[in-house]
Order: structure tokens, then sequence, then C-alpha cells
């Protein structure tokens, strides 16, 4: 049982009851998480807000549901990972893909080192230094990638703790988590 009510999309008004609208639009249904941070306004926009910023950044679908997945693994949170393990299999992910993302990796080099990039973000709670930023540029990521990066983490660190935290119950079909080793 959620920590907080879930907010049903046709008992709202206002900006609350326009982005759940904008949301059931996306989805075809309101998820459990967007119902759980309507409870706050300034929330709901700010999450759905960032999520309609990133849609359209540098790094695309596929590589974005990479992060998250990583993200949501490693701070244990079911439901983002099973969101975004849906979500990925739609941006044209292999569930092989997608489960390496869960540990932070990649067959690709250059997208291992983002995502070992991301855990680090995650893993040093932000604390990195100019050596980090510089290994990723490395492996030719850009100042705007590693920025959006950034956020991307921030935007799943959000995600994460609200569905941790309110005991958001799982409305996708359910990954295992993979323990780090």
């Amino acid at each position: 049982m959620p920590n907080v009510p879930l907010i049903d999309r046709d008992a709202t008004t206002g900006t609350v009851k326009e982005q759940l609208d904008q949301i059931t639009s996306t989805f075809g249904v309101v998820p459990a998480m967007f119902r759980a941070v309507a409870n706050s306004p300034a929330a709901l926009t700010s999450m759905w807000g960032s999520f309609g910023a990133f849609g359209s950044g540098t790094l695309g679908a596929a590589l974005g549901e990479q992060i998250a997945v990583a993200v949501a693994n490693r701070n244990s949170c079911e439901y983002c990972l099973a969101a975004h393990t849906a979500l990925g299999k739609k941006a044209g992910l292999s569930r092989d893909t997608l489960a390496a993302a869960q540990d932070g990796e990649s067959d690709d080099p250059k997208t291992a080192a983002l995502l070992e990039f991301a855990l680090k973000l995650v893993d040093d709670r932000g604390q990195l230094g100019p050596a980090d930023v510089q290994a990723v540029r490395e492996f030719g990521w850009s100042d705007d990638e590693i920025v959006e990066t950034i956020g991307q983490v921030a935007l799943n660190l959000f995600t994460n703790y609200v569905n941790i935290a309110l005991d958001v119950p799982v409305d996708f079909p359910t990954v295992p988590l993979r323990r780090a080793g």
C-alpha cells in the first residue's frame, strides 16, 4: 500500500489535470508513480517537465533508458527498473542490452564508459573530480552529453526516491534486481 494516496486524474483540475492528461496521452494510462507525485503540483511539474526536456535531449531514448535502468538497479528501485526496462524495449533495446545496463555494462565501450560515469555519480553522490569527467570525454562524449547525463541521473534519483520512499506499487512487468557483485 503506497504511503500517499494515488491521485485520480478525473478528480483533479487545473495544471495537475492537464499534466495527468498529457501523461495519459503518452502512456495510455497514468502510471502509479505520476499519481503519487501528483500530490505535489510542483513536484509533478518538475518531474514531467524533466522527462519532456530529456526526451528531446542529445542522448536519445535508448541511452537514456540504459542510464535509468543502471541507476534504478543500483538504488534497488523495482518500480523504475520495471518501467525503464519496458520503455527501453519500446526504444529498441534487447533484453540482454537492458540486463547489461543494470550492471552499468554495454558491449559498446563508449556506452559502457558513460554508464560507468553515471553509476560513479550515484555511488560517490556527485563528488567527482576533473579526472572522472576527462575519462568519459576520452571516449568521445561531449560536454553537452556529460551534463545531460548528470541531469538524467538526478532525475532518476528523484524518481527512485519517490517510488521507494512512498512504496508506489509497480504497474509495469517486474524485472529482477541484479545485485552488485
